[in-house]
């Protein structure tokens, strides 16, 4: 019995040793694994992974920055408010590769041209920092997730020994427009994208700052370079598995050009009417200014109570008016004050500046919105003629 217990004792040391194997032989390989788009708008931008592959020591793992829990406490919160804990994570190489194959999803391969020496502190560096009391990390999205850690961890163990030089025919995209390329801009997503992100993504990324996408670190991974030698950092790359047909459904009949067009109709044949009756729908303007506000304030929150840096200088403000809310008084009356019509004068200017900013490249705003923004252009114009007549 004493024996048995003893092998079994062995048995489980051994695996455990195999499965936590500090030093690499020299057959071991480090590999960048690069994952297409998903479905999902949480998968639309893609995904990147180390994998640790040595032979003699029977290791095959993976190790990527893009783990989180949904159980954490204030998950949500945390969320909203730009403060949410993401961590690395390890995983049985074949379990990584069938989990995304599963899903529909490319998966190409680039083998580092890393000496032995390279390949240990890399190795050694991801498995310190995937200790439970190191493993987490405050994520944003364009300048610490799980690509631009590929990056910095790459650069750690190449002692900064890295070029990423310019692929053939770059040319510097705005983060907005980067986010565009992986998103369609008819689609709810993009809308969401639009409206919650200020001006600040509407500038021009530099070169390094492009590998917030993980498909743009395969490809500044493949033009790199080693210091002084010129040698490529990527020796080799393969795809490993191709996505098969086309998996995003797009239907214009559900998309936001579409409702808020239709939205949009509704709102100027209400108007239109109300202008041959020479009479008021105060509910649509109750609407109007209630939804208007409210979505200026959850800008204004997002703007200045989070840690976003992509929140910030938001001109959807500008159709978004949070005072829209305090002055809802106002539509309940018959006649208005003044001041209300100066107000109502106000809100048009706001507009005819939104269009400004659009066209001279301030911000871009979602396409989806427009049917909606002429209406409210034109019911704004229609409530100063009405209450103009009133007085």
């Amino acid at each position: 019995m004493k024996k048995i217990l003893l092998l079994l004792l062995l048995s489980l040391f051994t695996q455990i040793v195999i499965g936590q194997q500090k030093v690499l032989s020299n057959n071991a390989e480090i590999s960048i694994l690069t994952i297409g788009s998903g479905t999902s708008l949480n998968d639309a931008f893609g995904h990147s992974a180390f994998r640790i592959h040595d032979p003699i020591n029977n290791l095959d793992k993976t190790f990527d920055y893009g783990r989180f829990d949904f159980e954490a406490p204030n998950f949500y919160l945390n969320f909203a408010r730009g403060k949410l804990n993401y961590s690395i994570g390890d995983s049985i190489y074949y379990d990584f590769l069938k989990f995304y194959i599963y899903q529909n999803r490319t998966v190409k391969e680039q083998v580092l041209n890393l000496s032995q020496k390279e390949k240990q502190k890399l190795y050694d560096f991801l498995l310190e920092n995937n200790k439970p009391e190191n493993r987490n990390y405050l994520y944003e999205f364009f300048f610490d997730n799980c690509a631009t850690k590929i990056k910095d961890v790459t650069r750690i163990a190449l002692n900064n020994n890295v070029i990423f030089n310019n692929p053939k025919d770059f040319k510097a995209e705005k983060f907005r427009k980067l986010i565009h390329n992986n998103v369609n801009r008819n689609s709810w997503g993009s809308c969401g994208i639009d409206i919650a992100l200020g001006s600040v993504i509407d500038r021009t990324a530099t070169a390094e700052e492009h590998m917030f996408l993980p498909e743009n670190i395969f490809t500044f991974f493949e033009n790199a370079t080693l210091k002084n030698t010129n040698t490529p950092l990527v020796k080799s790359s393969k795809i490993l598995y191709s996505k098969k047909g086309n998996g995003n459904r797009y239907n214009f009949i559900t998309s936001p050009l579409f409702v808020f067009g239709v939205l949009g109709l509704l709102i100027i044949f209400i108007t239109y009417k109300d202008y041959k009756n020479t009479k008021r729908s105060k509910w649509l303007d109750i609407t109007l200014f209630s939804i208007t506000g409210i979505v200026g304030i959850f800008i204004l929150l997002l703007w200045f109570a989070t840690d976003h840096t992509g929140t910030h200088q938001n001109y959807n403000l500008l159709w978004a008016f949070v005072l829209n809310l305090f002055v809802i008084g106002q539509l309940f009356k018959k006649r208005a004050s003044l001041w209300f019509i100066k107000y109502l004068k106000l809100l048009v200017i706001l507009l005819c500046l939104l269009t400004l900013h659009w066209i001279i490249g301030v911000q871009v705003f979602a396409i989806g919105l427009i049917p909606f923004l002429i209406a409210l252009f034109l019911r704004y114009l229609f409530l100063i003629k009405y209450f103009n007549n009133a007085s």
